[in-house]
């Protein structure tokens, strides 16, 4: 393999019912940074079917140039026709670099297609680096310059490991979504589009799709609130969460939740906060009844402002949070609840 042939940063921009997913706009924004590093440009890769039309919005969020790979087959995501879509445009353009958002999708995706094209892949990255590998010159062992350093969470979140893919190309890495931030909205901005399909001949790996049932519900995507009010187990029960509830409401908030309190089953899974649940990254975070386990601090601690409540002293949360208050939750949410409700009457009379 010559590593040299293999130029730019690569994105691959997920989009679902022709509406492009949050990840891709990230993405872009990592992969500009990493760009800048390696003096190269980021290219969004758009598969689908009608998807042509989504490019200018990829240009708008950074893409300097984006490649659209546009056929029947590729309406609804189904594994080998998209497998097929990525291995051929990494054979055609060479990418150096390639990111994939770690969701369902990617998370099904990323793997077949670093295997197709013989290439590793680290998964769930929550940080990337241009830098040199090994980190640390080691005798008699050549320390290579302008590496991927891909950073993911290991061993249940309990150590962080930094890794590399030296000897070949592309680099690949899912990255979870809501770690990385987008670029603002750049109206106007235009991007090389450049369209390309290496034939799709369907096969017995190719699945047939029979139905699609969506499912419906009123939950609020906690990783596009501003503000999160999030309880763990010192909330004692699913009946004392009604005072978080309370506190959001009167904020402007939503409520979240810790991985305890979902495997309790006092909430669901589309609250959970952390390293197995969503990253988020809100102005304001509200840590209730969490003692900071380093899973939980994993998918929240970029947040903007930390504020934490907790009987224990000594909890890990307040090692990360702006404001900290020692006490009864029981006693301090309401009460604060009250003053802001206080506030906002005032405000508006």
């Amino acid at each position: 393999m010559n590593l040299a042939e293999y130029k730019g940063v690569f994105v691959f921009a997920q989009q679902v019912d022709n509406k492009i997913s949050g990840i891709a706009f990230e993405l872009i924004g990592k992969g500009k940074d990493l760009a800048k590093d390696l003096n190269t440009e980021v290219t969004a890769v758009l598969v689908g079917s009608g998807v042509k039309e989504l490019a200018d919005q990829l240009a708008e969020y950074g893409a300097d140039r984006v490649i659209v790979v546009d056929d029947p087959e590729l309406k609804e995501y189904r594994t080998e026709p998209y497998t097929h879509a990525l291995a051929s445009v990494v054979e055609k353009y060479k990418p150096e670099i390639f990111l994939i958002g770690a969701t369902a999708i990617g998370r099904d995706l990323g793997p077949r297609v670093c295997a197709r094209i013989h290439t590793g892949l680290t998964a769930d990255c929550t940080q990337l680096d241009i830098g040199d590998f090994p980190l640390n010159p080691m005798p008699g062992r050549e320390q290579k310059h302008n590496q991927l350093l891909m950073t993911r969470p290991a061993f249940g979140g309990n150590t962080i490991a930094t890794i590399a893919c030296p000897e070949f190309r592309p680099q690949m890495a899912t990255v979870r979504p809501g770690v990385m931030q987008k670029l603002p909205r750049e109206a106007g901005r235009k991007a090389v589009v450049e369209e390309f399909n290496p034939g799709f001949t369907p096969n017995d790996k190719y699945v047939e799709i029979l139905d699609i049932v969506k499912a419906v519900t009123d939950t609020v995507d906690i990783m596009d609130a501003k503000i999160l009010v999030s309880g763990g187990r010192g909330m004692g029960g699913p009946e004392n969460f009604k005072i978080l509830e309370e506190l959001a409401e009167a904020i402007g908030g939503t409520v979240s939740c810790s991985r305890a309190v979902v495997d309790a089953g006092w909430k669901p899974k589309d609250l959970q906060v952390g390293q197995t649940g969503k990253t988020v990254r809100p102005n304001v975070y509200f840590a209730i009844g969490i003692s900071g386990a380093i899973q939980h601090l994993a998918g929240m601690e970029e947040s903007d402002i930390i504020v934490a409540i907790n009987k224990d002293e000594s909890a890990p949360i307040f090692d990360v949070a702006d404001y900290g208050v020692v006490g009864d939750l029981n006693k301090i949410v309401p009460l604060l609840t009250e003053k802001i409700k206080a506030a906002n009457a005032a405000k508006n009379q």
